[in-house]
């Protein structure tokens, strides 16, 4: 049998695990954090591909079962899917939500998600300048605060049960509204780019145990306002849509029947509102 040479061998270990879908990498801006894709045969032969990143949970494993759930929706629409893993105790004290809120200490996530996508953008030959973003649950937290943060970055968003969500306040302060947004995060509220952005919100119609969700005095997150959008996932998600909606965000509201807190129930309307949002963009 005859062995591969060094750039024969070079180019089927980049078909293997840069391709398809790819091994684990590290950020390159910081190793704590990683990532995994689903990259199309579009990519591989040099066509313009589009992204969508995809935003884990609280148990972080959803990482890989968004990355393997996208990848046919990937495949068919020309579309790479890049799942961030933000492990839990990053800084060494165990704590879970951090990235939920955006910022953790020093750790500014929505900057360590920004390095990551230029970081595969030129891996991969891409512009990626504008992408899309679905987060479910913790992810769903991740999602419509960097939608906030960052409007000018999404082509669309894709908001899915979470926990706790940010109102488009002004008299209150991060996490619960936007009144410290400039200091906080070095930037003001765009509200005529978030109206730009085609937002959609998924919740099972059953998603109703609070336990997780309510935050408690002492708690970590608690603040004055917390609790006000809601006791469920449904209310609170009703509530941010009632907020986007009155900055003028055009939101698609997707309560999927029978389903309580079940991710992969919720993804099927995820696909179909990307997929109508990516046919207008390219018509």
């Amino acid at each position: 049998m005859q062995e591969l040479g060094t750039s024969g061998a070079a180019e089927r270990a980049r078909a293997v695990y840069d391709y398809g879908e790819t091994a684990i990498f590290a950020s390159a801006a910081d190793p704590r954090f990683h990532m995994l894709l689903y990259v199309p045969p579009a990519a591989a032969e040099g066509r313009k591909i589009d992204l969508l990143v995809a935003v884990h949970g609280t148990g972080r494993t959803s990482a890989l079962e968004f990355r393997d759930g996208f990848a046919e929706f990937g495949l068919y629409n020309d579309c790479a899917i890049l799942c961030p893993i933000f492990p839990v105790g990053v800084r060494g004290d165990g704590a879970r939500s951090g990235y939920k809120y955006m910022i953790e200490g020093d750790i500014r996530y929505d900057r360590v998600l920004l390095s990551m996508v230029a970081e595969m953008a030129e891996k991969y030959g891409q512009d990626w300048s504008q992408f899309a973003m679905f987060g479910y649950s913790g992810g769903g937290h991740f999602t419509h605060r960097f939608a906030i943060l960052h409007p000018e970055r999404l082509w669309a968003a894709s908001i899915g049960a979470p926990g706790s969500v940010t109102l488009l306040d002004p008299d209150r302060d991060w996490w619960v509204g936007l009144r410290n947004l400039p200091t906080r995060f070095g930037r003001p509220f765009d509200a005529k780019a978030l109206a730009r952005v085609p937002i959609q919100m998924v919740v099972g119609a059953l998603d109703l145990e609070t336990w997780e969700i309510t935050h408690r005095p002492g708690s970590a997150y608690y603040m004055e306002g917390a609790n006000e959008a809601g006791q469920t996932r449904p209310e609170r998600l009703r509530s941010l849509q009632r907020s986007f909606e009155a900055a003028g965000v055009t939101v698609t509201f997707d309560e999927i029947a029978g389903v309580s807190h079940d991710r992969l129930k919720c993804i099927g309307a995820v696909k179909a509102f990307l997929t109508r949002i990516l046919k207008e963009i390219r018509a």
